[in-house]
């Protein structure tokens, strides 16, 4: 005969131990992603907030030149760089930066560009560490498209920027509190490869291993109370 109250206790008993690792991962990445204000994990103090400053229309080339000239046009911005106008153009094959008063298609942003880019929109006090050019994309800032300038500066935490080559702007900041936030997060959503699936396989398992704990140890208790009525009828 199956003993009903031998199988569930051992059942408890187990899976209890193997959530419990699980749920500890829960509970760490939980504090640590509450005591950390999520503005501070965004990164939004190592910029400067963006001054509009007017742009004089005078000169400047008409957009629909632009569309024109660059294949597969689907959308425009007018934007300033370096105190300087530009049009930043989407395309099917990507995004490019053109000269506002010339129309000419301007080059990939070089090092001196990309520094002093990064270095007139950082908030923070110290200075270039190092920069370069990436050709794999780092976990991250994983999804976005390669190549990109990496732009480390001193400081606390490791301040980063990244600045697109093809348009000037700033792509994603980073910083070490950042980089842990994205690691427990890991732990805390149970998605060990993208980072990003809050519906995956691992977490339903475990989420219906918690299920089955609280219903295996709802029912030994339960069982506990009776079997302390029926000693007590035979004691009497």
């Amino acid at each position: 005969m199956v003993r009903w109250p031998s199988v569930a206790r051992k059942a408890h008993k187990w899976l209890a131990l193997i959530i419990g690792v699980q749920a500890l991962f829960w509970v760490v990445s939980g504090l640590y992603m509450t005591a950390v204000h999520i503005d501070i994990i965004h990164g939004d103090h190592l910029v400067r907030t963006p001054v509009a400053e007017p742009i004089s229309m005078g000169g400047l080339v008409d957009p629909a030149v632009i569309l024109k000239n660059a294949g597969g046009a689907q959308s425009l911005r007018l934007d300033q760089q370096l105190g300087q106008p530009v049009y930043i153009v989407s395309q099917t094959s990507g995004r490019s930066l053109f000269d506002a008063r010339s129309g000419e298609k301007l080059p990939l942003v070089d090092e001196a560009g990309a520094r002093q880019r990064a270095e007139q929109i950082y908030a923070g006090d110290g200075g270039v560490r190092e920069m370069e050019l990436l050709y794999e994309i780092p976990g991250e800032i994983r999804g976005r498209p390669a190549p990109i300038w990496r732009v480390q500066f001193e400081g606390l935490w490791r301040p980063t920027l990244y600045i697109s080559p093809q348009t000037g702007e700033l792509v994603a900041k980073r910083h070490d509190l950042w980089r842990t936030f994205d690691f427990v997060w890991m732990f805390h959503i149970m998605d060990y490869e993208t980072r990003d699936n809050v519906n995956n396989i691992l977490l339903k398992v475990a989420t219906w291993m918690m299920v089955v704990t609280s219903l295996t140890g709802a029912w030994l208790l339960l069982y506990s109370f009776r079997r302390k009525r029926r000693v007590r009828k035979a004691a009497a």
